[in-house]
C-alpha cells in the first residue's frame, strides 16, 4: 500500500507527532514545534527524509493546502511536494502497559551491537532472522544465531521481573540501535504484548511485531567442557586475522588454520592470492590443537568484545570453540571449518 511508504505528520492535537508504520515495525516520535493550524498529512518518506537531511539547521515551516500540496520552507530554501490524506494511515497498535522492563539505553544498545551480527540474513528460517529476548532470574539474555555461530549477551537487571521469552526481528533491533542515545543515564522501557513488543524512550515509541515460534534450545549446545584453553590479547589476535583475510576473496570459504602449542598460536592462510604465516604469544592450558575457522566469524566476535584479554575454549578440531568471559556476560560459539591438512 502506497500509504505505508509515507511518514504521517499528525498535528491534530496539542503535539506534533511523526509516525511511520509498515505493519511489521512502527515508530512514533514527538517533535518540538508550534502548531499554527491543526491537521494531518502523509508525505513520501524517502523524499521527505532526503529534504530534511539536506536542510540547514534552522527553523522549518511545513504547510499544506486543500489539494494536499505541501510546502517545506527553511531559510531561503523552498520545496513543494505532493502529500496524501492521513485518514487512511495505519496508526501503531496499542500495547497494554502492564509491566515494563526498564534498562539503560547504553546497555541495550551495546547488547544489540554485540549480538546482531550473527543473525541470519536470508529468510529460509524466520526464527534465525530475529534475536531471542529472555528474562529469567533477574537477568536479560539476548541470543542470535545463524547456523554457524551463536552470540549471547547477559545483563543483570536491577530488580526481578516476570519470566519472558520472545523473538524480536533483527530489522527492529537494527533500527532501535540507530536511534538510542546510548547514554548510561537515559532509560528505555520495554513492554511485552501478545504479538508485539514496545520500546519507549526519548519521546519515541517503537512497536514491532514479534516472530512466532519456539526458539532453538541453545543450552544443550553450550558446554563447559574443554581440552584446551587459550588466553590471548584480543587486539593482537584480531589484527592478525585481519592481515590473513587479505588473501581471501569475498566468496572464498577458505579457512584460516590455527595451530596452538604451549606458548604460541600460529595462524596460516594459503590461497591463490598468496599466503601468510604469523605467530602470537599466548597462555595455554591443556592439549595442543590444529583447527580451522572462517576468519569473518572470528573477526565479527572479536570486534564487539571490549576486554583486552580474551579466553578461548576448545575441545577438538570438529567441535565448536567458545569465546567467553569468566562471568559469562558474553559467550560466542563458533563452529570450525574442515580443512585438508597439508605438510
Amino acid at each position: 500500500m502506497p500509504i505505508l511508504e509515507c511518514i504521517l505528520i499528525d498535528a491534530s492535537a496539542s503535539q506534533i507527532k511523526f509516525i511511520s508504520n509498515d505493519m511489521e515495525l512502527g515508530i512514533e516520535t514527538i517533535v518540538d514545534g508550534t502548531i499554527e493550524e491543526k491537521g494531518i498529512i502523509a508525505l513520501d518518506a524517502k523524499i521527505f527524509s532526503e529534504i530534511v537531511r539536506k536542510l540547514p539547521e534552522s527553523m522549518v515551516v511545513i504547510q499544506t493546502n486543500e489539494a494536499l500540496n505541501v510546502t517545506i520552507t527553511c531559510e531561503k530554501a523552498k520545496f513543494n511536494i505532493p502529500g496524501k490524506s492521513g485518514e487512511d494511515f495505519a496508526y501503531l497498535p496499542v500495547i497494554e502497559k502492564d509491566e515494563s522492563l526498564t534498562i539503560s539505553q547504553f546497555t541495550l544498545k551495546e547488547m544489540i551491537r554485540q549480538t546482531i551480527f550473527s543473525i541470519a540474513v536470508n529468510e529460509n528460517n524466520k526464527l534465525m532472522t530475529g534475536e531471542l529476548f529472555e528474562i529469567k532470574d533477574g537477568i536479560l539474555k539476548i541470543v542470535s544465531l545463524d547456523g554457524h555461530r551463536i552470540s549471547i549477551r547477559n545483563a543483570q537487571l536491577k530488580k526481578q521481573y516476570s519470566d519472558r521469552k520472545v523473538i524480536v526481528p533483527g530489522k527492529t533491533l537494527g533500527e532501535i540501535s540507530k536511534i538510542l542515545s546510548g547514554e548510561v543515564d537515559n532509560l528505555v522501557s520495554i513492554f511485552f504484548g501478545e504479538n508485539h513488543i514496545l520500546f519507549e524512550f526519548d519521546k519515541t515509541m517503537v512497536v514491532s511485531r514479534l516472530i512466532e515460534g519456539e526458539y532453538f534450545k541453545i543450552d544443550q549446545m553450550l558446554s563447559s567442557d574443554y581440552e584446551t584453553m587459550v588466553s590471548i590479547n584480543r587486539k593482537e589476535f584480531l589484527d592478525c586475522i585481519d592481515r590473513a583475510a587479505l588473501f581471501i576473496r569475498e566468496n572464498d570459504k577458505r579457512p584460516i588454520i590455527i595451530q596452538i602449542t604451549d606458548t604460541a598460536m600460529e595462524l596460516k592462510i594459503d590461497s591463490a592470492m598468496g599466503s601468510m604465516d604469523e605467530e602470537i604469544d599466548i597462555e595455554k592450558e591443556g592439549k595442543d590443537i590444529l583447527i580451522g575457522f572462517n576468519p569473518k566469524f572470528l573477526m565479527d566476535a572479536l570486534k564487539v568484545i571490549d576486554d583486552e584479554t580474551i579466553h578461548i575454549y576448545l575441545v577438538n578440531p570438529k567441535a565448536p570453540c567458545f569465546i567467553r568471559d569468566e562471568e559469562r556476560q558474553y559467550t560466542y560459539l563458533i563452529l570450525p571449518v574442515n580443512f585438508n591438512q597439508i605438510g
